[in-house]
Order: C-alpha cells, then sequence, then structure tokens
C-alpha cells in the first residue's frame, strides 16, 4: 500500500523559503513519477511540479519556473520542494501525489494528506 507523508509547511514572510518533504513508502513500481501539487479553498488543485523517478527529468508550473526546485533522495525514499522567492500567492495546502509509469500528465492517483504553506505580505 502506497502512503505519502508530507512535511515542512509553515508560516513565512514574502520573500522567504520553506523546504517541503514527502516520505513514500510502498512504491513498488518499476517506473514511476512523483509530485507536487496545491489547492486553496474554492479552487481546482493545481499542479507544482513533477519528476521522474528513473531519469530525473522534472517539469513545472509556469508560476513556479526558476523559484521552486523538486528533487528526490532515492535513498531515503523522500521527494523534496525548494520553494524560494514566497509569494503571497503561493499560500495553499501543498500535497505529495505518486503514480506509476512516466509523468505525461498531471494524473496522479496516490495522496499525501497534505501540509499548509501560508506566506504573508
Amino acid at each position: 500500500q502506497v502512503q505519502l507523508v508530507e512535511s515542512g509547511g509553515g508560516s513565512v514572510q514574502s520573500g522567504g523559503s520553506l523546504r517541503l518533504s514527502c516520505v513514500a513508502s510502498g512504491v513498488t513500481w518499476r517506473r514511476n513519477c512523483m509530485g507536487w501539487f496545491r489547492q486553496v479553498p474554492g479552487k481546482e488543485r493545481e499542479g507544482v511540479a513533477s519528476i521522474d523517478r528513473r531519469d530525473d527529468d522534472t517539469k513545472y508550473a509556469e508560476s513556479v519556473k526558476g523559484r521552486f526546485t523538486i528533487s528526490q533522495d532515492n535513498a531515503k525514499n523522500t521527494l523534496y520542494l525548494q520553494m524560494n522567492s514566497l509569494k503571497p500567492e503561493d499560500t495553499a495546502m501543498y500535497y505529495c501525489a505518486a503514480r506509476e509509469f512516466t509523468c505525461s500528465d498531471w494524473t496522479y492517483i496516490y495522496w499525501g494528506q497534505g501540509t499548509q504553506v501560508i506566506v504573508s505580505s
């Protein structure tokens, strides 16, 4: 059974940084993709970044390019999202997600419980 547990959220001022972590267990697929999403109340969940766990190919939403970096530590089964130059509009609940095969789209099957990020101006 796949389990994803996020941590690292919190409150930060505009321009600050946070690093989110997601510990994955039960991921046994030979080829898989993991990603970070975010959601604010009343809006659809938005794909932020993804990483192909075999070749480290990454994708980013336009709104976070140049500010956020997704990475992984396979030895620790951990996914990271380094968020720099944070803006108030980055405020959201952030979710870790996993899917089998490649990062061909933003459709994921497994989700963590989320970690809240608040950026104040």
